[in-house]
């Protein structure tokens, strides 16, 4: 491990959990058994959740900040804990910490990120040894944002969302925007009006600015929020939706600029709060290893 990573990531320390974003999201089919198929590429934030652990000897997996509407038992920080000691045996357990910055319901993964963390964390701390492969498959039970947060680097991300080939977006940073609403995401691939035949590209063929995403009409519709934050961002560039929604964005190539329209959105836009944030090509903990 690198020896900064194995000096600093412990036991009641923080352990970051990065917000994503969609730069596109395109679904181009759907297979057998109801999964759609996607094409998009995820970005990370250097702004997101964090999360801590304490050491338990009673096996007991404990969330010590519950959320409100969400029962411990789906959650995903803990979901991902117990999937972990079921894959490998392991009898530690854990009482998990979580500091929460993202909404939910948001697009910006902040419960897939909370998952992620939680396996890179636990797997380090009980020295269960799994690599990123192994912790991606339990993962990917989880949630299909999931994997890319183990992946660990901005990806071209295919198939459920689990295929990746590495691509580098432009330096950027972003106004992120969040609508007073949360949006499901099973309701958005529901809808009757989805679309599903977006026409696939190869990875190589992808740029910056490429697509839209084939999710927001729908999201829109349903929840005006969305529709009067997209409204409000457009002013200021290319702005579009992350994931499934709620949460907009549009990029800037300065972080003043990103300040200032931040500034003006706050003073001028629809009743949404939001943050500027530097996207980053790699997971803060990509460089965490289990070689002891």
């Amino acid at each position: 491990m690198n020896s900064a990573l194995r000096q600093h990531y412990g036991w009641n320390e923080d352990w970051p959990a990065p917000a994503k974003l969609n730069l596109f999201l395109h679904i181009v089919g759907r297979r057998a058994d109801g999964y759609h198929l996607l094409q998009t590429v995820f970005r990370f934030l250097d702004y997101g959740d964090s999360l801590r652990f304490d050491p338990r000897n009673d096996g007991d997996i404990l969330l010590a900040t519950p959320l409100p509407g969400v029962p411990d038992q789906v959650h995903l920080a803990v979901r991902a804990a117990r999937g972990l000691q079921a894959a490998t045996g392991c009898k530690q357990g854990a009482t998990i910490h979580l500091t929460k910055r993202l909404p939910l319901g948001g697009g910006l993964g902040g419960g897939s990120s909370d998952a992620a963390t939680t396996l890179l964390a636990l797997n380090h701390l009980w020295r269960t040894g799994l690599g990123t492969e192994a912790l991606q498959k339990i993962g990917l039970a989880l949630g299909a944002d999931v994997p890319v947060f183990i992946h660990g680097r901005t990806a071209f991300a295919e198939g459920v969302g689990e295929k990746f080939t590495p691509v580098t977006p432009a330096p950027a940073w972003y106004l992120v925007a969040m609508p007073p609403t949360s949006v499901p995401t099973a309701e958005i691939f529901q809808s009757s009006t989805l679309r599903r035949d977006t026409d696939p590209i190869s990875p190589a063929n992808w740029h910056d600015g490429f697509g839209g995403n084939d999710m927001e009409p729908v999201a829109c519709a349903l929840y005006p929020a969305v529709a009067r934050c997209l409204e409000a961002l457009q002013r200021f560039g290319d702005a579009r939706m992350s994931g499934s929604g709620a949460c907009c964005f549009v990029a800037f190539g300065e972080r003043h600029h990103a300040d200032a329209a931040l500034a003006k959105f706050r003073l001028e836009g629809p009743d949404a709060t939001g943050f500027v944030a530097r996207g980053v090509d790699f997971h803060p903990l990509s460089a965490l290893d289990n070689t002891y």
